[in-house]
């Protein structure tokens, strides 16, 4: 549900997102509220009562898209409103709201929205980073990015999600490609040996030292140390 739908159809149509959508996997759809909109002009905007800055998104045509797009569901979608003021996404709700049949999705824009639209139909508010950006546009094409490639089928593998950063507690290991050797920096000897049980060991004490390094708030609650002695016992590491 948005003011602006080209913003995202653009984006759905490309990449992960459009092969998805092909494959039958999922399906997207930008409803354009301000087509819900009672005014002659399609006015969708007004000052807010109390005096302040700025315009408020209206509460008429925003529940009356809703009421249009869900007309034919068994029960009311599980809905989301794109705010600051929102919880913070994360790999964890991002995987929960993949396994829903149904999401909605509202945009804001201009200073907000009438807190009578949020009470009739939002089940909760979530925020990609503590700023503000124009609308919610942008955080929706965030938050369908990371809910899709988590659907069954989408990704190769679930591997292909499960070892990223953020999936298993830590942020992700340094990988590397060919060539082996580029202007006179090698890639790790440990990933050219052919040995899996030192790969996967190497690759949970990076991921263990990038985690520390950038986001060492991530390691509370984690038994560090035995982490460390878990996967390093036993092997060391030239590189």
């Amino acid at each position: 549900m948005t003011l602006f739908p080209a913003m995202l159809e653009g984006i759905f149509s490309e990449s992960i997102l459009k092969r998805a959508q092909q494959g039958g996997l999922v399906e997207y759809h930008c409803h354009n509220i301000r087509e819900y909109s009672h005014n002659k002009h399609r006015k969708v905007d007004d000052t807010p009562f109390g005096g302040g800055m700025g315009m408020l998104m209206t509460v008429q045509p925003i529940v009356d898209c809703f009421a249009a797009i869900t007309s034919d569901a068994p029960q009311k979608p599980h809905t989301v409103y794109m705010s600051p003021q929102g919880a913070l996404l994360t790999q964890k709700k991002a995987l929960a709201l993949s396994r829903l049949d149904q999401l909605v999705i509202l945009c804001g824009h201009y200073e907000g929205v009438d807190q009578r639209a949020l009470d009739s139909i939002v089940d909760e508010e979530i925020s990609i980073g503590d700023y503000v950006l124009t609308g919610g546009e942008l955080p929706a094409a965030v938050l369908v990015d990371c809910i899709t490639r988590l659907v069954d089928g989408v990704l190769a593998d679930k591997e292909c999600y499960e070892n990223e950063s953020h999936s298993a507690g830590l942020l992700e290991y340094p990988q590397y490609t060919k060539p082996a050797r580029f202007r006179g920096m090698n890639v790790p000897s440990v990933l050219l040996s052919g040995h899996h049980a030192n790969i996967e060991a190497w690759r949970k004490t990076k991921a263990i030292e990038k985690t520390r390094a950038v986001r060492p708030d991530m390691l509370v609650g984690q038994q560090e140390e035995e982490l460390e002695k878990t996967f390093k016992k036993g092997i060391v590491f030239d590189d």
